[in-house]
């Protein structure tokens, strides 16, 4: 178990790391009463690796579970929140409101804090984003927010898949982003799901110029850092991956006071660095890496490097081989 405190406490539970005489009792006591305020019924061997997220108004838990009976009951319900519960891969049985609908990849579902309610998961496991949200500061965007409860939610496309990838995004920076940019997300994560159960007209159209744009745009940055920027990525690659137009993702790049050219240039230069700092890639050539890294020229490429990190390919590798 890991933990950190502050304005963004997060919590992290990897059943592995916790006695196996032990595992049932931490997740029912510990994870389950006190941090999820659920009862916790294994219905199997446990297994879960969990991240959970405390900020104000807004409550983030996700990662991957076996087997559980996950029950909300009336001595610990302590709030009215929304909670949203997303299959990424697996399926849950969810029960409440006398409804009883099935979550399966691809879905989610919208409860309410306030009632009792049931989650079963199905075997094979469960790997989900599960969010609670402020009744107090959500229903201001979207209403009446009972309209929503128990109704599926799409998550393959739309507000609710750009609020997934954000979470997601968020929760693999973790404790790197600063309070002021928690504050900042935690809005943006407002703006989305808002849009997605039906968002007031003014508070659509604050979203659509606040979160979807932010959400987009860190989205199409994982998109490109996870190509490593290559030289064959182009403007029109990303913008039919993103269904956009690659007039639009420039803008967004634009309104950050940049461009994408720069940005795509940037994760380039990061893959060459990296590799140079990379004892496994010391016997390949710094023109063999500058190629890797989506560059044609070499010219080019050491003026470019030598600009973003005030030292040439050279100096770098020979101060990784020193340490």
């Amino acid at each position: 178990m890991t933990a950190t405190m502050g304005p963004t406490a997060s919590f992290r539970l990897i059943t592995d790391m916790v006695p196996e005489r032990d595992r049932i009792e931490v997740m029912r006591e510990v994870y389950g009463r006190t941090v999820l305020k659920v009862d916790l019924d294994p219905l199997g061997p446990t297994q879960v690796d969990m991240k959970v997220r405390a900020l104000p108004g807004l409550g983030i838990a996700t990662g991957t579970s076996s087997e559980f009976r996950v029950h909300h009951s009336t001595s610990l319900i302590e709030s009215d929140d929304l909670i949203l519960l997303a299959a990424l891969d697996g399926a849950s049985v969810m029960k409440h409101r006398g409804r009883e609908e099935a979550v399966g990849n691809g879905q989610a579902l919208m409860m309410s804090g306030e009632e009792v309610g049931l989650n079963v998961i199905q075997p094979g496991g469960f790997r989900f984003v599960n969010m609670s949200f402020s009744l107090r500061e959500l229903s201001p965007l979207i209403g009446d927010p009972a309209r929503a409860l128990m109704q599926p939610l799409a998550t393959g496309s739309g507000p609710m898949r750009l609020l997934l990838d954000y979470v997601q995004s968020l929760q693999d920076s973790g404790d790197a982003l600063t309070p002021e940019t928690w504050r900042l997300a935690t809005a943006h994560m407002f703006d989305l799901v808002a849009l997605a159960m039906g968002a007031t007209r003014e508070a659509a159209e604050i979203a659509r110029g606040r979160g979807v744009r932010v959400a987009r745009l860190r989205a199409i940055k994982a998109d490109i850092a996870a190509h490593g920027g290559h030289g064959g990525l182009s403007a029109e690659d990303i913008a039919r991956r993103h269904r956009l137009s690659a007039r639009y993702i420039r803008k967004l790049f634009e309104g950050e006071g940049t461009s994408l050219s720069d940005f795509m240039l940037g994760q380039r230069l990061l893959r060459a660095h990296r590799m140079l700092s990379d004892p496994r890639h010391s016997g390949r050539s710094i023109t063999a890496i500058a190629f890797e890294a989506g560059f044609n020229d070499l010219s080019y490429f050491n003026r470019a490097f030598r600009r973003r990190y005030d030292a040439t390919p050279s100096d770098v590798r020979a101060g990784a081989s020193k340490s």
